[in-house]
């Protein structure tokens, strides 16, 4: 079998050295060629069609964001982005998300001051998953994405002047991991602000990016989206989402709780630790709801929620990035309700409202 091939886009010579020893120190993937900028990166896909692209994004000449189009859109190669971690690291890592790239891995910074061994371990299971995604449908979410941020198709109207404020008597709880940023986008928005349930959002992400996707959120969505700091009342009508590097759980008081214990699935947070301690606490009046990624995080917990009567909702395969973790919750019978990713913020409100 064919090792994966890669081409790393880099402006520092010095990262382009240090991300090819990563990727070859796995004889599944092979390096065959490095770019300096996103002008060098178009020409040399053009010629070698690497299965994937590592992108830097800023860099001289033209940089990742401008490059991405072309390498997703129109080459219909898959992209794992490297982001810096910084505040405005973060926020153009979810522009690029929405612009079509499959995953980011935060970049080591020159120092290299991250633990090298989890960046390694992080970018090769992501650029494997991201050989994984055909070329037609890295076209068809960069085509979705210019659509959206044309305004087509239905339009979310904030209206966040209406607050409920009480605890909420039932749960939304949504996990997903790649490809979940702009699944979020395109669910989140929808959701009424009367809905009667407070929403947990889990994200696989780490430290440093899960408050600006919770921002981009809040201001496209009509209900209140933020970050959890813990401590908070699970309230009807807002949703929290799990801070990235920390497990979000549910207390017995209604408050959620952060904490850095061991990863579960190899992932942190982790949407079975979520929703397992909601049920705990909400019992049948849960909802979860499994989205976009790879893994099998959350299959457990949708089976006790099925177990218990509440309601269970999937993503199709069809708008699945990564068809991993709603395919194990499907297969294994657990999912009430399989719809594509633009049914399922009424799916969720018929959910919640069937309780």
């Amino acid at each position: 079998m064919m090792p994966i091939s890669v081409l790393i886009v880099d402006d520092s010579a010095f990262m382009r050295k240090v991300i090819s020893g990563m990727i070859a120190s796995d004889p599944k993937l092979a390096v065959v060629g490095t770019a300096r900028d996103g002008r060098d990166a178009i020409e040399k896909a053009r010629s070698l069609r690497p299965d994937v692209i590592t992108l830097d994004v800023e860099m001289p000449v033209m940089d990742g964001l401008a490059a991405l189009p072309t390498l997703a859109g129109e080459l219909g190669i898959p992209v794992v982005m490297l982001s810096s971690l910084t505040q405005e690291g973060a926020e153009i890592t979810l522009r690029a998300l929405n612009l079509g790239a499959i995953d980011f891995v935060p970049k080591p910074s020159g120092a290299i001051s991250l633990d090298i061994s989890k960046v390694r371990d992080d970018l090769l299971a992501k650029v494997k998953a991201a050989a994984k995604v055909s070329a037609a449908r890295v076209r068809r979410l960069a085509r979705d994405s210019r659509a959206l941020s044309r305004g087509s198709g239905r339009e979310a109207k904030p209206a966040k002047a209406w607050r409920d404020g009480r605890r909420a008597e039932n749960v939304v709880v949504i996990g997903t991991s790649t490809g979940g940023p702009r699944a979020l986008t395109q669910v989140v928005p929808w959701l009424p602000p009367n809905l009667p349930a407070g929403v947990l959002i889990v994200q696989h992400m780490p430290a440093g990016f899960t408050r600006s996707l919770a921002d981009r959120l809040n201001q496209a969505s009509k209900i209140r989206v933020a970050e959890a700091q813990g401590g908070e009342v699970i309230t009807q009508g807002e949703a929290l989402i799990a801070q990235g590097g920390l497990h979000m759980a549910v207390e017995p008081d209604g408050t959620v709780k952060l904490d850095s214990s061991p990863p579960m699935h190899g992932v942190r947070p982790a949407v079975d630790i979520t929703m397992n301690s909601a049920i705990d606490l909400y019992g049948r009046r849960t909802v979860g709801v499994i989205m976009t990624g790879m893994g099998s995080d959350g299959a457990d917990a949708m089976a006790r929620i099925k177990r218990m009567g509440g309601k269970t909702v999937c993503e199709h395969e069809s708008t699945c990035v990564v068809y991993g973790m709603p395919r194990v919750v499907v297969e294994r019978g657990y999912a009430d309700r399989v719809v594509p990713l633009p049914e399922i913020a009424d799916e969720i409100v018929d959910a919640v409202l069937s309780l």
